[in-house]
């Protein structure tokens, strides 16, 4: 008999987040609130509102992101004008809400309209999401600057480039910014050497956010699928996703 270990209380705190923002987003789909016409900011405050209406939450650790057109080039620190959805875009969505003191981070791109490029591109990003997640787990000296060029060249590897100077950062209890700081040993990036597997200057295991933006700058426009690296839902005995529901990884709206 195989005895597989309780998960401890800081694995059920990230993944019941995950899990739930997975949730937001499934209901934001199930609602159509991702439409031609709306400005990203409309969206953007319905999903606040929905986020409420389903979890009772206001609070996020990091700036909620809606995205659409060109500003899905840009990376998570700059702050773009804010567009109206046209029907033949990619929509980018970044959220970091707080769910009982606990973080998720989850990111995932949308096609508006039937565009096979911009198709593609939203799902490349999410095999090199998986591609990723098996080096990682495939490799326990891997470093910060091991998965980002491996993930970077991933890019290359589909066609793209990769969009961003990091692709993750460390994930854990409100706020893991100052718990943590803000060292470049924090982020998976070029000039992170150490382990990813070592432990804190506590002594815990630490746990981290993977994220793939991939951009065609000739065609202005990026995709962007974040989410948890170094826990697996499946594996824990939590599920993302309900019976019957797409199992596809990167949601797609028509």
């Amino acid at each position: 008999m195989t005895i597989i270990p309780s998960p401890s209380s800081i694995e059920i705190g990230l993944i019941t987040a995950q899990r739930n923002a997975y949730q937001l987003f499934n209901e934001v789909e199930s609602r159509l609130l991702l439409t031609p016409g709306k400005r990203e900011k409309e969206v953007n405050q319905e999903i606040y509102d929905l986020a409420y209406e389903m979890f009772g939450i206001r609070k996020y650790w990091h700036k909620r992101i809606v995205r659409a057109g060109k500003n899905t080039l840009l990376p998570y620190r700059e702050n773009p004008p804010d567009l109206i959805i046209q029907p033949d875009d990619m929509v980018i969505f970044d959220f970091g809400p707080i769910f009982e003191a606990w973080e998720a981070d989850l990111g995932r791109s949308y096609v508006v309209g039937d565009n096979p490029l911009k198709r593609r591109l939203a799902s490349n990003t999410a095999e090199a999401f998986e591609r990723g997640k098996r080096y990682f787990e495939s490799n326990p000296d891997c470093t910060g600057r091991d998965l980002y060029h491996y993930v970077s060249e991933l890019a290359h590897e589909y066609g793209w480039s990769f969009g961003d100077p990091h692709a993750g950062h460390l994930i854990g209890e409100f706020p893991h910014e100052s718990i943590q700081g803000d060292e470049v040993n924090n982020y998976i990036c070029a000039d992170n050497e150490e382990r990813m597997r070592d432990t804190d200057k506590n002594g815990r295991v630490r746990h981290w956010i993977l994220e793939i933006f991939f951009v065609d700058r000739e065609q202005q426009v990026g995709a962007f699928f974040e989410q948890l690296l170094t826990l697996s839902p499946e594996r824990d005995g939590y599920r993302l996703v309900e019976e019957n529901d797409d199992q596809e990884p990167t949601r797609i709206a028509g």
